[in-house]
Order: C-alpha cells, then sequence, then structure tokens
C-alpha cells in the first residue's frame, strides 16, 4: 500500500513558514511543528505493518493542524488581507474535504457492518449454527463497492491537488500583500498534508484482496491457513484480514483466523473512525470561520 505521497511532498515543498517579521505571529511556529510531526509519519509508514494506527495518527494531527489554521484566519492581518475571491478559494477547497471526510466515514460504516455481521455468523458457529456462504460473499462485495466508492474521492483529491499546482500572484509590495503571501504559503503547506494523509487512508481502505492468482497472496493464504500470525512486509492488516476471509471459503476453512483478523481490524476500523469523526467537527468549524470573515 501507498503511504504518505513522497512524490507529492518533494514536488510541492515550499520551504519554512514565516509571516512579515514584524508580525510574525507564534501561531506560525506552531503550524511549522506540526507539519513536521505528519510529515515524519511518512518515513514510519514506510516500514510499519501497523498502518491504520499510524493513519489515525495522522487524521488527529490533521485535527490540530486546522485548528492552527482556524487561528490564522481570526488574525485580524489576515482578515484584512484576503479578498472575496481567496474566501470562495477556500470556501471550495472546505466543500472537497468536507465531502471526502463524510463520504469515507459513511463507506467506513458501510463496512463496519459487514464485517460485524461476519463476526456475528463466525460466533454463532460455535453454537453449532452453520455459517452461511451468503455473509462471506455479502462482505466481499461489501468491499469491491468501497474501493469503487473511494476512487470517486482520489479524484475528488486530484482536483485540489491540481488547483494547488496553479501559479501564485506577483511579488508583494504592501504590508497586506506580505501577510497573504505568507498566509498563502501555509495554506498551500497544510493543503498538501491533508490530501497526503487523505489519500493514504484512502488507499490503504481500497485495497481488497480476494484473489490468490497473484504469488504473494498464495502465500499470504498459504501462510494464514498455517495459523500464521505475523506480518507480512508490504501487506495490510486490512488485506491480512480479506485474505482470511477469502480461506473461509475454502476447503480447509481457518475459521478461527478468520474471527481473529476481523477482531483486530474492528479495533483498527474505529479508530479510524473517531479520527475522521475528530476531523470532520474540526473541518466544519473552519469553514464557519471562512464564512464569517468579512468580504473586500
Amino acid at each position: 500500500m501507498a503511504g504518505f505521497s513522497r512524490k507529492l511532498g518533494n514536488h510541492h515543498h515550499i520551504g519554512s513558514l514565516s509571516f512579515p517579521a514584524r508580525s510574525q505571529p507564534p501561531i506560525a511556529i506552531k503550524i511549522e511543528d506540526e507539519l513536521n510531526k505528519l510529515r515524519s509519519l511518512e518515513m514510519s509508514l514506510s516500514s510499519s505493518s501497523s498502518k491504520a494506527e499510524l493513519i489515525r495518527a495522522g487524521l488527529y494531527g490533521l485535527c490540530q493542524l486546522h485548528r492552527y489554521i482556524e487561528d490564522v484566519f481570526n488574525l485580524p492581518p489576515t482578515q484584512q488581507a484576503l479578498s472575496q475571491k481567496w474566501v470562495n478559494k477556500l470556501l471550495d477547497e472546505s466543500d472537497r474535504y468536507l465531502d471526502i471526510c463524510s463520504n469515507t466515514r459513511a463507506s467506513l460504516l458501510v463496512m463496519k457492518e459487514g464485517f460485524q455481521y461476519l463476526q456475528s455468523a463466525l460466533r454463532r458457529r460455535k453454537v453449532g449454527d452453520s455459517i452461511s456462504e451468503g455473509s462471506i460473499v455479502s462482505y466481499i462485495s461489501c468491499r469491491k463497492k468501497m474501493k469503487k466508492d473511494i476512487t470517486k474521492s482520489l479524484t475528488g483529491l486530484k482536483q485540489v491537488e491540481c488547483n494547488l499546482s496553479a501559479p501564485t500572484s506577483a511579488s508583494p509590495s504592501s504590508p497586506e500583500d506580505l501577510h497573504l503571501t505568507a498566509m498563502v504559503r501555509v495554506l498551500k503547506e497544510a493543503s498538501l498534508i491533508t490530501i497526503t494523509v487523505f489519500k493514504s487512508l484512502l488507499l490503504f481502505l481500497s485495497t481488497a484482496r480476494f484473489s490468490s492468482k497473484h504469488s504473494k497472496w498464495s502465500f499470504v493464504a498459504k501462510m494464514l491457513r498455517k495459523g500464521g500470525v505475523e506480518p507480512v512486509d508490504g501487506v495490510t492488516e486490512l488485506e491480512m484480514a480479506d485474505v482470511a476471509v477469502r480461506n473461509v471459503l475454502g476447503r480447509n476453512a481457518d475459521f478461527e483466523n478468520a474471527e481473529k483478523r476481523l477482531l483486530g481490524l474492528d479495533r483498527s476500523i474505529d479508530g479510524l473512525e473517531k479520527g475522521l469523526e475528530c476531523l470532520f467537527r474540526r473541518l466544519i468549524q473552519t469553514r464557519v470561520s471562512i464564512l464569517n470573515m468579512p468580504s473586500h
């Protein structure tokens, strides 16, 4: 699974953040610190087998970052410098993030319901009930549909990314222009890292591994059938659960391993759900701050 996009970060990197010297607010330092924390997750994601936990940390990091961004919006120089054109751009970007956040939360809910239903079926098997093949097929169908829905969100992120690539205005001359230039740099960095975290989350959720035709997935399936519990390089906890569920349909069904994987996945998805809820609330509050800005 792709982690935080190294290509994106390198292509758009914008140096350290700074406002004009006489109006340098402490909030700029806090924003830079939070951005550095989020960037450091990229290195951890590339080598970690517990990607859900790191993405969850990224979501909570975005909550804090956007709280600081909201403080920037409330600075008097910001409200003096922003034209209605900029306010409209910020609102448009805010709408896109809220849509992606909302759609991802909805997909997570459907997915969670699917594997909780499957967990229930696996538990009933222990008291003598036979597990319905339909419950497994339903889970697989849910995961495949989720992948299609996430593709739409990734397209939306691509549009935001293209907008960020647009050239900025001419060199600043007045104090208001200096502040606006510094603030645009801050917002661009924040937008890039927001896109990166969302991409990591969406790519994590969109991988559905129910075919063992590829040699790697054949190996994972065999390992799980033998009771293997160690993480496999390049395989997320979600993919491991998918393969374990697929194994239930096989001749030598391993119900216990599938139940164990789904239980761990339930905890991971719960953490992602809470992180998204935190970010969604923060994005709404930021949008309210944008709407309350005076127009020029």
